[in-house]
């Protein structure tokens, strides 16, 4: 199996103009998300206290503190990952990805090596699995890494160039960590994924697979039409409902807010794990491209990828009358969204374990995925809708 090279001249450009990372439009729609946004920490958490920082685009783990790793606060089973690194004379470093929050990375996941001088597992090697052909890499040089995790196969490319073909059954499923050696100073930039294995929800020719719900207290229902490949709706309030369930996953949308003015930002949301011919049930996941005071950071009502009552967008990335791409992950208590490749939202539930979201309770068990009609005035489009289960924890 070969693996596509064309992220890497793409992906590589995305710092040169400023820190702040934006992904290319064709990318976004692709399914590339940003795991590393140019400017900040946000999705990852630090274990083993390693100094990580970021600046100027680089995500840099300081030579103090003990050994650790800084793990992504979303798990992830199959996807293609490119980053690149940057080491010094003897760099030590790897990447950790399928691992578990508690326990060594390591052995509870995989870890890929970044160490050119390890006798038996250079870089880009599986540790403890599956040596890869031995590259020199300058030091003070940056480097493109690309591993492709697919059920038990894994291949990996360093600068372009296959280093390894393996397979191995142990982890399906886990974070993604960046690995701190005590001494070592290791610089990553430019961390992108693709998750793998997404299948269509909504073939563009018709609703078959999906439910309408509509509430009596609407004047007037929404109105739910497929032309050109676009899943149309007006009016409202109301919601269109998957007829299957799913607890754990990762869905992709795009998605098109019609706006009729410079006043008019369509509301509307996808909802989560949803009780069955419920309105509006579950958790929602905002649609609403406005903010105030001409600050994409401050969101009217939770904002586009907002977790709706729980935690607001720290920045409206999407549009009005444009498609946008909406990744969002759900796991277990876990929620994060992507707009445009961008993580805008990334929250944990508290609360104890119900049917109930309304109510505060985390609802872990699958339930229904719906797109919301939220008023009158509601007109947006809908394509390209994609999901993939996610194995448990």
């Amino acid at each position: 199996m070969v693996l596509e090279m064309r992220p890497f001249a793409l992906i590589l450009t995305l710092f040169a103009a400023a820190a702040f990372a934006q992904l290319p439009e064709k990318k976004a729609q692709e399914g590339w998300i940003m795991l590393f946004d140019g400017q900040t920490t946000f999705g990852w958490q630090n274990e083993g206290g390693g100094k990580w920082h970021a600046e100027g685009g680089v995500l840099v783990g300081e030579p103090e503190g003990p050994d650790g790793w800084l793990r992504t606060t979303t798990p992830f089973a199959d996807f293609v990952l490119t980053l690149e690194f940057r080491k010094g004379e003897a760099g030590n470093s790897g990447v950790f990805i399928r691992s578990a929050r508690d326990g060594a990375p390591h052995e509870t996941g995989y870890e890929f090596q970044i160490w050119d001088e390890h006798p038996e597992f250079p870089t880009g090697s599986m540790v403890n699995h599956a040596p890869a052909k031995r590259v020199k890499l300058a030091p003070g040089k940056w480097h493109t890494y690309e591993i492709r995790a697919l059920a038990d196969s894994f291949q990996v490319s360093i600068n372009g160039r296959r280093v390894l073909d393996a397979k191995d059954p142990k982890a399906k499923f886990g974070f993604i960590g960046l690995q701190h050696k005590e001494g070592q100073r290791i610089e990553f930039r430019n961390i992108v994924l693709r998750p793998l294995g997404l299948s269509s929800i909504f073939d563009g020719r018709d609703l078959r697979g999906w439910s309408k719900v509509d509430t009596p207290r609407a004047k007037e229902p929404p109105v739910w039409s497929v032309k050109g490949g676009l899943l149309h709706v007006e009016k409202g309030p109301g919601q269109l409902e998957t007829e299957a369930t799913y607890d754990d996953f990762i869905l992709q949308l795009d998605v098109r807010a019609n706006s009729s003015g410079p006043g008019h930002h369509p509301n509307s949301g996808v909802f989560l794990r949803g009780d069955p011919k419920v309105f509006w049930s579950g958790y929602e996941s905002q649609i609403r491209n406005e903010y105030k005071d001409d600050d994409p950071t401050q969101p009217v009502d939770f904002g586009t990828g907002g977790i709706y009552h729980h935690q607001p967008a720290r920045k409206i990335v999407a549009k009005d009358n444009t498609f946008f791409t909406k990744t969002i992950a759900a796991s277990g208590r876990h929620l994060a969204v992507w707009v445009n490749g961008h993580q805008v939202s990334d929250w944990e539930d508290p609360n104890p374990e119900g049917n109930n979201v309304r109510q505060k309770q985390a609802k872990l068990t699958p339930g229904t995925i719906s797109l919301q009609a939220h008023d009158p005035t509601t007109n947006l489009d809908f394509r390209n809708l994609r999901i993939v289960r996610l194995p448990k924890r």
